[in-house]
């Protein structure tokens, strides 16, 4: 069973998309006792949304005719986590999933009080999706405030805790200017022009803190290239990324473009055939990465420990097909 909070939210979608549900029919939709369910049209009515109800054996529920929806009642942390989620399954899946996605998204921030809304739409206008990457830990509160600065395009400043290189582990001091935010898979990243430096530099989130609106504007500048999410890649490969993948894919360029996404460089060899390269934190996205391609292929160069999780995997799919 969802939590309280998740199942108040499905039932305010539900109630939004018929005009009357049948008591059993909505519990049911829910996967919860008809007891469960009155209990969650209370709560709803205590937070202002006017939920009419028939009682008897053709009973049920609908929202009040004309009324007008009440903002959802919800904290900062929760708010943002709905936007990331539900932006995240539009990114990810294709078809009617994405589409549901994107319509639960768009009657999120419709009903969330002004301040949110505004953090929300914030957050959506200014991030790019490059998929694939481990987990991690960024806070809603600092990702709030990049975005909307980032949308307002206001200086910022910041703490920043260095990784690798001269000052590793060190925390230091920022001031930028920021364009976009990507996201490369569950990691998140700060794009933007450093005011110290003279330079782009990308930041990642879960490395910053302490973020706060200089109330400076500034003029945006043109990214090198173009592309937020691909200077954002590049930068990846050279910092922090240490597999590398060459390989002859036996399959039309825009057919596997289409199925790595940005996160790989696909080159057309001829009609039928392309080239792929990418690079990974882990060994374990670049087979992953050959695997979603779904054609015969040819390594061209590939480190020792690529090899080593394509023989590992090899053998445990292997075996798992030969018992089943």
């Amino acid at each position: 069973m969802a939590n309280t909070s998740s199942r108040t939210l499905r039932l305010l979608s539900l109630l939004q998309t018929h005009r009357f549900w049948a008591g059993p029919e909505l519990a049911g939709r829910l996967e919860v006792s008809e007891r469960t369910l009155r209990r969650d049209v209370e709560r709803l009515r205590e937070l202002g949304y006017p939920v009419d109800s028939v009682r008897g054996i053709e009973g049920g529920y609908q929202l009040g005719a004309g009324a007008t929806m009440p903002p959802l009642t919800v904290d900062e942390d929760e708010a943002i986590a709905m936007v990331v989620a539900l932006n995240g399954a539009a990114q990810l899946t294709a078809g009617a999933l994405s589409e549901a996605s994107v319509s639960a998204l768009s009657k999120v921030v419709q009903v969330l009080p002004p301040k949110l809304r505004r953090r929300a739409e914030a957050l959506r206008a200014v991030t790019d999706d490059s998929p694939f990457s481990e987990a991690p830990a960024v806070h809603a509160d600092v990702l709030a405030a990049v975005a909307q600065a980032t949308r307002d395009t206001e200086r910022i400043r910041f703490t920043y805790l260095a990784r690798g290189g001269q000052g590793a582990g060190e925390a230091v001091r920022r001031h930028v200017e920021p364009h976009r935010l990507v996201t490369v898979g569950r990691r998140w990243y700060l794009l933007a022009y450093d005011l110290d430096r003279q330079d782009w530099r990308s930041f990642r989130l879960d490395r910053l803190s302490e973020p706060f609106g200089t109330r400076s504007r500034f003029r945006p500048r043109e990214v090198p290239g173009g592309d937020a999410a691909a200077y954002v890649r590049k930068g990846l490969s050279r910092n922090e990324t240490r597999v590398v993948v060459r390989a002859r894919v036996a399959a039309p360029a825009a057919l596997v473009e289409r199925r790595t996404g940005r996160w790989a460089q696909v080159t057309p060899i001829d009609d039928t055939s392309c080239l792929l390269e990418m690079d990974a934190v882990h060994p374990g996205w670049a087979a992953f990465g050959l695997g979603v391609i779904d054609a015969p292929f040819t390594l061209e160069e590939a480190t020792p420990e690529v090899l080593e999780v394509l023989r590992q995997w090899s053998a445990r799919f292997t075996a798992a097909a030969d018992g089943a």
